[in-house]
């Protein structure tokens, strides 16, 4: 199961730094993950100071 990023997505772009795999890349307007490459790793989650990202 991937995780996703919802509408508060500031853009600060905490998550893409710590993705290992580099699954999340920057969408419009807001960041986006590429469900496929995503391993489930909850770091990106973890990253985020506005708590937008969840399990999918």
């Amino acid at each position: 199961m991937a995780y996703v990023i919802s509408d508060a997505c500031t853009g600060c772009g905490s998550c893409v730094e710590t993705c290992p795999v580099e699954a999340i890349s920057e969408g419009t307007p807001i960041y986006v993950i590429d469900a496929d490459l995503c391993i489930d790793c909850g770091q990106c989650a973890d990253a985020c100071p506005v708590e937008a990202i969840s399990p999918e």
